[in-house]
């Protein structure tokens, strides 16, 4: 599990930020580290309110650069705004939206970002973890030994609590679990495609559901179930997240990962079939310690072919327990100079995707609010789209509304009301 350092400055909205950030690490079984210099992640979320307040946001991501061992991840205004002010600094870092941070130092691990299964109303999202456990052994992974083999509520129990959540003002539902795919395994046959059918025929009202993570062993063996439900529901977001984590077969065996990367291709194939327009979000780890330069390789070309539109790149740090603990590990330069590699790969990959988008008309559902009077909204594929000025078009979370796309900033969209 790892240790982490989280420093916020700035206003309010991003104190909350960060203490959700803190809540997510914590229920995921993260702990707080005495100080930058022992932590294994440290988290900076700034602030970019006038001049003199970025000069001191890169200078102090500059020290923390220098005072953390493993990695640097910079969340908060600042990054979103100008994040290529700190490449252009030197700063080795991970800039990412306050929301991706918990996944990014997971460190490729299933999600715990809830003690039990019962489902949470957060505003106009609800939360509907439908199962605890996996049916994964992954050799870095230390959350198997918290949650153990799956363990699926029935669909009808599922339904229930996903229409007591939209009764409760649900818009969106965000279907959890450490490993969705493997969703009534333990009951002898994977569901999902199933509860989702159930879910999107049987509930009154107008919501949206997007699906969590699921590895793509689980989901092979139901694509085109799946990817039938998909398009036939409008209800569903036509996003998947399925964690590939490396481009080689000798790797994903070192890391008792299940699947191969061609069945990975099977079901992004199987998707482009069924959608048009839809997300593919997938993980790598870069620096596992048995990835060699051919692997890495192998994981570059994957990532070029397919071209995701969220990427999540990890560099590999250990846990203790776990079997990868034990392998003599790779040089932290090494794995800090794939880790840039990818993520520039990442970005373009990324930018092209949204900037692919503009100049497009799209109906959208406004989730929360953002900063400076903006809310932040998704597309039917889960991507995301930024209206200013929300209180000039009296938009609120839970609205659905038409945009035009406008721009984008690499990693979400803006769009202007129609």
């Amino acid at each position: 599990m790892a240790r982490y350092h989280i420093e916020t400055y700035g206003c309010t909205s991003n104190r909350g930020e960060s203490r959700r950030i803190e809540a997510a690490l914590r229920d995921g079984g993260h702990r707080p580290a005495d100080g930058p210099d022992e932590a294994d992640v440290a988290i900076l979320n700034t602030c970019t309110v006038v001049e003199k307040t970025e000069r001191n946001m890169l200078h102090r991501a500059e020290e923390l650069d220098e005072q953390t061992p493993a990695d640097l991840v910079i969340t908060g205004c600042m990054a979103l705004a100008q994040g290529e002010e700190f490449e252009q600094a030197g700063v080795d870092a991970e800039v990412l939206h306050w929301d991706e941070v918990p996944t990014y130092v997971r460190n490729g691990e299933c999600p715990t970002v809830t003690d039990g299964i019962e489902p949470v109303l957060d505003g106009v999202v609800g939360i509907l973890p439908i199962a605890r456990g996996c049916m994964s052994d992954c050799s870095y992974c230390i959350t198997k030994h918290a949650t153990g083999k799956i363990d699926s509520p029935s669909v009808e129990e599922n339904v229930e609590r996903a229409r007591a959540l939209v009764h409760a003002g649900a818009k969106e539902l965000r279907i959890t679990g450490q490993d969705t795919g493997v969703y009534g395994w333990d009951d002898g046959e994977r569901k999902l495609h199933v509860l989702l059918e159930r879910i999107c025929t049987g509930i009154e009202g107008d919501f949206q559901v997007r699906v969590g993570m699921a590895n793509p062993k689980g989901v092979h063996g139901i694509r085109e179930e799946l990817a039938e439900v998909f398009a036939e529901h409008d209800e569903l977001y036509d996003f998947i997240h399925a964690p590939v984590q490396s481009g080689s077969d000798d790797v994903l065996g070192d890391m008792r990962r299940q699947h191969q990367v061609e069945e990975f291709r099977e079901v992004v194939d199987t998707f482009d079939e069924y959608l048009d327009y839809w997300t593919l979000s997938t993980d790598f780890i870069v620096g596992f310690p048995t990835e060699t330069d051919e692997d890495f390789g192998a994981s570059m070309d994957l990532l070029r072919a397919v071209r995701p539109e969220k990427i999540n790149v990890t560099r590999f740090s250990k846990r203790p327990g776990t079997d990868a603990a034990d392998m003599k590990g790779l040089g932290g330069q090494v794995k800090k100079d794939r880790s840039k590699a990818m993520t520039d790969l990442k970005m373009d990959v990324v930018g092209d995707a949204y900037e692919a988008m503009v100049g497009d008309r799209r109906e959208v559902l406004a989730v929360q609010q953002g900063t400076g009077g903006s809310v932040k909204c998704r597309d039917s594929a889960y991507r995301q789209v930024i209206v200013q000025g929300a209180g000039e078009h009296g938009i609120e979370p839970g609205d659905f509304l038409d945009v035009e796309i406008t721009g984008h900033n690499t990693v979400y969209a803006f769009g202007e009301p129609v």
